[in-house]
């Protein structure tokens, strides 16, 4: 394997770190700079399967004592139970679609025209609802009532269109259901925990006979890699948040997608 395949493992992992829980739709970057690099990486789909898990693990360590404390609570406090219903809730109807519709939207949805449509209607809809007049009546993820996150649980299943982004579809939703941007974003992460594993377990069956030891060093490479950033920017945007809204990511998603349509034309 040369130099070349680690550096390609190396930069999707970055994008792939940066890009999974920001609102601006990690499948849909990795699918435009697989794209335009020619990248196809070791063994069918599986370095992307794996990369996603270097994600995944991240958020699973920055709220490993919450995750710990939700555990031991389960039969002792109240609050525990709650989070843990909302989230299963909210990650019923992902579970359920995307077994459903996994093979339709993987042959028919995933191309860089609808990642780049996706992206730039994805941006105008973040401005939108940032523009709205909001009152939060929660302000802490065990609060949230079981209606509101099953109605998140439906937002995210419209990211399974590439482009669209789970964290900007959980979000943007809990922010219309009166959810206050800090526990929008924290529901978000956790419910991210099953959503992600599930599909990840889902694509490791579906991919089981490419699931050899070849490019095994290109694969760790983009795993560590990801883990890493996604770490750094997961603990990065939960401090951007208090401050700011979403709005910059809205024009990134709008700039990105218009530049990539113009390349597709060009072509």
């Amino acid at each position: 394997m040369d130099l070349t395949a680690f550096l390609m493992a190396a930069l999707l992992g970055v994008v792939e770190g940066v890009t999974e829980f920001l609102p601006i739709s990690s499948t849909g970057h990795l699918i435009l700079v697989e794209d335009l690099l020619g990248f196809e990486g070791p063994s069918g789909k599986l370095f992307e399967i794996v990369i996603q898990l270097g994600a995944i693990l991240s958020v699973v360590w920055i709220y490993r004592d919450k995750l710990w404390r939700t555990a031991l609570g389960l039969f002792s406090s109240s609050p525990a139970r709650r989070l843990t219903f909302n989230i299963l809730i909210a990650f019923l109807p992902a579970a359920v679609v995307g077994a459903l519709a996994h093979d339709f939207i993987k042959a028919a949805l995933f191309s860089p025209w609808v990642v780049s449509v996706a992206l730039v209607a994805g941006g105008i809809a973040i401005l939108l609802i940032e523009r709205l007049q909001k009152t939060y009546s929660v302000t802490a993820v065990e609060d949230l009532s079981p209606g509101r996150a099953l109605a998140i649980g439906l937002f995210q299943c419209v990211a399974m269109i590439p482009g669209v982004s789970r964290a900007a579809a959980t979000i943007m939703g809990a922010l219309l259901m009166g959810v206050s941007r800090p526990a929008a974003a924290e529901f978000s992460f956790l419910l991210a925990i099953p959503t992600m594993f599930g599909a990840t377990a889902y694509d490791l069956y579906q991919n089981r006979d490419t699931l050899t030891s070849d490019g095994l060093a290109v694969i760790a490479v983009g795993f560590v890699v990801s883990f890493i950033v996604a770490l750094i920017v997961v603990k990065w945007l939960l401090r951007y948040i208090s401050a700011h809204d979403f709005g910059a990511f809205a024009i990134y998603r709008i700039v990105v997608g218009t530049v990539m349509m113009a390349i597709l034309l060009a072509r």
